[in-house]
């Protein structure tokens, strides 16, 4: 079969899936934007395991027209960021829950659910929607982003004009074992703005979300979520993000449990001076696969970026890391970091991972790396000597090898938080 041929079929394939999805009625320019974003997605075809940055990664649950049954996790941990004072949004398999939901309203910031925002005449979303998404499919196409952009149902619109200190949550629900959710979340940060989201809750039986960030100069934008509890859980996310000058973005990403997780980063610098740092941790057990896959893109001087990914698994869960950094001609001062590194507490996990560097300017510097392992006999036979359990000695060993992509949050009682969450994990898996 001919490569023309192979993408033919993949779009017939497309087509076939799509069969019975309309898309979410709006205003006329929704409308618009939606049907330019379908027309990418059957231009693309839906992913397969046939496309490069898909074959460690089988999308078939994440594309099929039915979702796979999703049982519900019974569990009695605290909710993440409960003890956090935040204005809450909370979205039931996908569906926007105004009555659990606080007001939304606070001072420097404008938020509506996007279904709003899409059926108004006027909005400023009708400039914002789907923009840095369209972006982020060049030169790696990305149709389950496109297919949310079509059909996304719900989310939020939220613009940010100046600091506000009480982050926004969104809290995602599952209750129903084969629900189908696509959420689709917009945030524009004007000039000099500040602003935190916070991110937790299995969402659905099917996950498909994207986050489009775009940071105005001076802007700064934090960002952490929790992905968890509902083992049997499958997620497709995407984040898009554009800085400008001297703007901050920082996200972090901690996530145990989930059958299917892919969490796809795309980050454009175009301001000077800018500084983007990714991150995350994720803990494996048994039927688990996790897949990080982030590009950045400097396109200004003297930007930073920083990515660091840790994954600890065990009982045959599988990691995948495909990271890139691109530096285009002219973005000189560059400074790009990025480190993926896998733990395996036994040998039938493992990890795969595929770093990148893409440089045309001659004034950077830029470096990579990837590395697997066990626990360190060394160190583990010290600890044991000085009369510390095996098991406990473990355990510290594999908190200590996360340590580094925690540090990213720059909240400390939530990195903490976060901290004590992989501990409670560890100790309810021995033995």
């Amino acid at each position: 079969m001919t490569r023309a041929q192979m993408k033919q079929r993949k779009r017939d394939e497309t087509v076939t899936r799509l069969e019975g999805l309309v898309l979410p009625k709006g205003a006329d320019w929704a409308t618009e934007l939606r049907q330019a974003a379908l027309a990418r997605l059957l231009e693309m075809g839906l992913p397969t395991k046939r496309d490069e940055y898909w074959k460690w990664t089988d999308p078939t649950s994440l594309t099929a027209a039915v979702p796979v049954k999703a049982e519900l996790f019974e569990g009695n941990e605290t909710p993440f960021f409960n003890a956090i004072d935040r204005l809450k949004i909370v979205f039931v398999d996908g569906v926007f829950d105004a009555s659990a939901s606080d007001d939304l309203s606070g001072e420097g910031i404008e938020i509506t659910t996007l279904s709003q925002a899409l059926s108004a005449d006027i909005h400023w979303a009708k400039d914002a929607y789907g923009v840095l998404e369209l972006a982020g499919q060049t030169p790696v196409e990305r149709p389950l982003a496109a297919m949310n952009t079509a059909f996304a149902t719900d989310g939020v619109v939220i613009r940010v004009t100046g600091k506000v200190t009480k982050p926004v949550s969104l809290i995602y629900k599952h209750e129903n074992e084969i629900s189908d959710a696509i959420l689709h979340n917009l945030v524009k940060l004007d000039e000099g703005a500040e602003f935190t989201l916070l991110e937790n809750g299995p969402a659905a039986a099917r996950f498909n979300k994207v986050l489009e960030v775009d940071i105005a100069d001076g802007a700064s934008f934090h960002h952490i979520r929790a992905q968890g509890r509902d083992h049997e859980r499958r997620a497709a996310t995407h984040i898009f993000t554009r800085l400008g000058k001297e703007s901050l973005f920082k996200s972090f990403t901690m996530t145990a449990n989930g059958i299917l997780t892919r969490n796809e980063v795309v980050i454009e610098l175009t301001g000077d001076d800018a500084q983007a740092h990714v991150g995350g941790v994720c803990m494996g057990d048994g039927e688990f696969l996790h897949d990080d896959t982030v590009f950045i893109t400097h396109d200004a001087e003297r930007c930073e970026s920083r990515q660091v990914f840790k994954k600890v698994l065990r009982n045959g869960a599988t990691g995948v890391f495909q990271g890139k950094i691109l530096v285009k001609d002219g973005a000189q001062k560059t400074d790009g970091y990025q480190i993926s590194q896998s733990l395996l507490l036994d040998g039938d996990s493992q990890f795969l991972a595929k770093p990148e560097l893409e440089i045309y300017a001659d004034d950077v510097v830029c470096s990579h790396g990837s590395t697997t392992g066990a626990i360190d006999e060394e160190a583990l036979f010290y600890m044991k000597s000085r009369g510390i359990p095996a098991t406990e000695a473990t355990d510290l060993l594999t908190l200590a090898f996360l340590a580094e992509a925690i540090e990213e949050i720059a909240r400390e009682d939530i990195a903490d938080d976060v901290m004590q969450r992989l501990e409670a994990w560890l100790a309810r898996r021995k033995g």
